[in-house]
């Protein structure tokens, strides 16, 4: 059945798809059931991490010596997803450890270069899929009485060549695709219609804040990272401005503020370093690059800097750098040459600040001015 959540894009109202880890979770769910049960469930059912409710009609329901399988379909609704219309299978089988374990099969890829979200050999399996795959496993197992725990293996028939059309191979995860997402849902959104969201959002916060004062930042991890830091508390409104960084920087001015901070993960912030105001990765992947640039400028080696350009995430470009002690050097050079681009776009329309930080590292770097601007708005609540 179709999910029936949906967003507007400008004129038109787009209709929401959930996450291949929304797949998987009911997927293990409906295995899990027809393994303790007998039961082949007509319906599969869960709230997404978004709050979400999802609600589907399994495609295939299969039981043999021990193990129980399920697919579910995977349903982008109007986003151009590589994944969309697959089937992510999910095989179920008991063990007496009481915990469940969870392992990629055909079409699911595995990874093999440090620094992504799961080790070197483990199939990728976000952390976020993989904590609704357990949960749904194990409430079935509550809600049948079992005993002891069970091991669930992830599969998508064909993963292994819709992979060769997305970045996973150059990620270093081979042979299938990632299980993502971190709200379980799907949003789609044109480049268009995500820059005139914007740009209301972008009026609005104005009107919210007579002393024309803004913090942008990219999307979700931002977000988590303002409130763990209070930066959610300035009495500043937030607006997360996705890819469109130049964009929201041209909006910011043309509506007047005055002082903008743009905090986001240095897997994106870092393109600033090299002027690039779009930080999807259609449009420029220089993070490496531009790793190695200011690395070599703070007197790294050949080989470091060999290694850097070979790394697969920036989390695993800042760890080859505490290799060689180089990390405060190099972080604040590029947060200096992102704040130059900035306030170059910016054209003295508005005070400007940047703050870079990792999921896995914490805060990597603020400019100057951040640093200002920030104590400057938190003594103005105190």
């Amino acid at each position: 059945m179709a999910f029936e959540h949906y967003i507007r894009s400008g004129q038109k109202m787009l209709r929401c798809g959930y996450t291949t880890g929304t797949c998987a979770a009911l997927a293990a769910a409906g295995a899990a059931r027809l393994l303790l049960t007998g039961q082949r469930p007509a319906l599969l059912c869960l709230r997404t991490p978004k709050g979400w409710p999802v609600e589907v009609e399994p495609a295939a329901l299969e039981a043999a010596e021990g193990t129980a399988r399920c697919a579910v379909r995977k349903d982008a609704g109007d986003d151009a997803d590589v994944t969309d219309g697959m089937l992510v299978w999910a095989a179920v089988r008991r063990i007496e450890a009481p915990e469940i374990r969870i392992d990629g099969g055909e079409g699911v890829g595995r990874v093999t270069r440090p620094g992504l979200d799961q080790p070197v050999g483990a199939a990728a399996i976000n952390r976020v899929p993989r904590r609704m795959i357990a949960g749904a496993v194990q409430a079935e197992l509550d809600a049948a009485g079992a005993a002891g725990g069970a091991e669930v293996v992830v599969s998508i028939p064909g993963g292994a060549e819709r992979a060769r059309r997305t970045f996973n191979p150059l990620l270093g995860i081979e042979g299938g695709l990632s299980v993502l997402g971190t709200s379980g849902v799907v949003e789609p959104m044109s480049e268009q219609a995500i820059v005139d969201t914007i740009g209301v959002e972008l009026r609005q916060a104005f009107c919210a804040c007579p002393q024309g004062r803004l913090i942008l930042t990219p999307g979700n991890y931002g977000a988590d990272f303002l409130a763990a830091n209070g930066l959610d508390a300035l009495g500043v409104p937030v607006v997360r401005c996705s890819n469109f960084i130049g964009e929201a920087l041209d909006m910011a001015a043309a509506e007047g503020f005055s002082a903008v901070l743009l905090v986001g993960h240095i897997g994106k912030l870092v393109k600033l370093a090299g002027g690039i105001m779009n930080t999807h990765s259609r449009s420029a992947d220089c993070r490496t690059e531009l790793f190695c640039a200011h690395a070599a400028a703070a007197g790294a080696s050949t080989a470091l800097c060999r290694a850097l350009l070979d790394a697969p995430t920036t989390d695993a470009c800042i760890a080859l750098l505490d290799t060689a002690g180089l990390r405060a050097a190099v972080l604040d050079s590029l947060t200096a040459a992102a704040q130059r681009h900035l306030e170059r776009r910016a054209a003295g329309a508005y005070r400007v600040g940047v703050e870079l930080f990792s999921n896995e590292y914490g805060p990597l770097g603020a400019s100057p001015a951040a640093l200002e601007l920030i104590g400057q708005w938190r003594n103005d609540r105190q």
